[in-house]
């Protein structure tokens, strides 16, 4: 019998979510171990499975992965979502990367002492660089590359849903995006993700940032 998936992290979003949603399309099923004290995260180094000291940590395979990029790519290529051949996968990439990027500076929203400013740049951000270039690619195909759907898809339904939590209207000039959104909640792990009770992980609170700065001792911006 196949050894169950484990996720070390905080019990929340941050950067473990877009792993989740990925195992969850999948359709594999994960176990998760929350790291809610200094000593917890303290041992994980101890014992030498976090190589730069950092989680995300994946138990799959027989391996302990860190380093969420590293995890997402293994992930893609074992469940045949990382396209075709090289060239779907440096696309998939590419749009998968350009996500990243803009659903980490919605993360560290919990940690700011004033998060307008940075709002206002996300929307900025999203609207101006980030979903023209998901708008023109979705203008005809069904999926981001190749005609199948991807890792890039995944992120892309995740980041959508994401902007609309902080920002309601910001797809209303992105029919192709609101689109894709809609038929990707329509595929059945997705919207069992979507429900009530799923391991998908609620936005972030105060528990949620008050976990992450204890753990790594950050001592945060008071202004």
């Amino acid at each position: 019998m196949a050894q169950r998936v484990v996720l070390h992290y905080f019990n929340g979003r941050g950067k473990m979510e877009s792993i989740r949603w990925l195992l969850t399309v999948a359709e594999v099923e994960f176990d998760e171990k929350f790291l809610d004290t200094r000593e917890e995260y303290e041992k994980l180094v101890n014992d030498g499975v976090l190589m730069f000291q950092q989680v995300p940590m994946v138990e799959i395979d027989g391996m302990k992965l860190i380093q969420t990029k590293a995890i997402l790519h293994y992930i893609a290529e074992k469940y045949n979502l990382h396209g075709k051949d090289l060239k779907d996968r440096v696309m998939i990439n590419m749009y998968s990367e350009g996500l990243m990027d803009l659903m980490e500076m919605i993360m560290i929203l919990p940690f700011l002492p004033d998060p307008k400013p940075k709002l206002d740049e996300i929307q900025s951000k999203a609207n101006e660089r980030y979903l023209p270039v998901y708008e023109k690619a979705l203008t005809g195909p069904v999926y981001l590359v190749g005609g199948k759907l991807s890792l890039a898809d995944v992120l892309l339904v995740e980041c959508t849903l994401m902007l609309e939590e902080k920002f309601p209207a910001i797809l209303k000039d992105f029919s192709n995006v609101k689109s894709f959104q809609g038929r990707m909640i329509q595929i059945p792990a997705i919207n069992r993700f979507l429900q009530p009770g799923s391991k998908r992980k609620p936005p972030p609170g105060e528990n949620y940032a008050k976990a992450v700065v204890e753990v790594f001792r950050i001592k945060l911006p008071t202004q």
